[in-house]
């Protein structure tokens, strides 16, 4: 599939990695609708994107909700004129050890309510975005079609995140999954597993705390927003790629 073909949803479109992506793709001639819950910020990613040779329309989502990922199907569907492309790149973070004993001798727990938001945002948004979509293009007879996944190297465990870590394993195993289920109806799934890339939550935090992160990635460096955006540009273009996740990572290891 050509970018210039795409009727593509892009979500947690607001900033970082979604909106780069937005961007570049709307650069390329495709037609993208930027979901996020920061309506301001999508409004100004559109005006933004005024001078490109495509076009971005915004549609506020929180992709946890199923009956706002219906309307964010249905309207991005009648918006573009059609739908074959889907980038699940909403996630937030809400770390935390599972317990901890502090000095005090209090013992501290990972909460029930940082658990639900993390799943909720970063496993139950793609299943409920890719569920609306596939559903989508197989009620209007439409083909083909690609879905990227944005996991995280976390998906093999990374201290803190035990939230964050269980929903981007089950990412990658419903990548594979779907590219399974969805290869009859023309629909490929691929996934994409970035390392530290530098985008706002990066450049936030301190400079001694970011260059010891940093120490323990081969290439010494974080990735940029664009080399994870050419991994989605080749799992889109590549029609015979699908089930399958990419690790764009500078060689890190957890």
């Amino acid at each position: 599939m050509r970018l210039d073909e795409l009727k593509i949803i892009v979500t947690g479109a607001a900033s970082g990695m979604g909106k780069h992506f937005a961007l570049r793709f709307a650069e390329a001639g495709a037609r993208v609708v930027a979901s996020d819950v920061n309506e301001s910020a999508l409004n100004a990613l559109v005006q933004e994107s005024s001078d490109l040779a495509g076009e971005v329309f915004a549609v506020p989502c929180d992709v946890s909700q199923e009956a706002q990922v219906v309307s964010l199907v249905d309207r991005a569907f009648k918006a573009m004129g059609g739908l074959n492309a889907l980038v699940n790149n909403a996630g937030i973070f809400r770390d935390s050890l599972l317990v901890k004993k502090g000095k005090d001798g209090e013992v501290r727990k990972m909460s029930m309510d940082d658990w639900n938001a993390v799943i909720g945002v970063d496993l139950t948004g793609p299943f409920l975005c890719t569920r609306e979509f596939a559903g989508k293009l197989l009620e209007t007879d439409s083909k083909p079609g690609v879905v990227v996944n944005i996991s995280s190297v976390s998906r093999h465990g990374n201290m803190g995140q035990s939230n964050y870590s269980a929903a981007k394993a089950g990412l990658v195993a419903d990548t594979r999954l779907w590219g399974s289920e969805l290869a009859r109806y023309g629909i490929r799934v691929g996934a994409i597993a970035p390392g530290f890339i530098d985008t706002p939550i990066l450049q936030g935090m301190r400079p001694e705390v970011l260059g010891k992160v940093l120490q323990g990635v081969p290439l010494r460096r974080a990735g940029q927003c664009e080399e994870i955006f050419l991994g989605a540009k080749f799992i889109i273009e590549c029609d015979y790629f699908t089930g399958r996740c990419l690790d764009i990572d500078g060689g890190l290891n957890l």
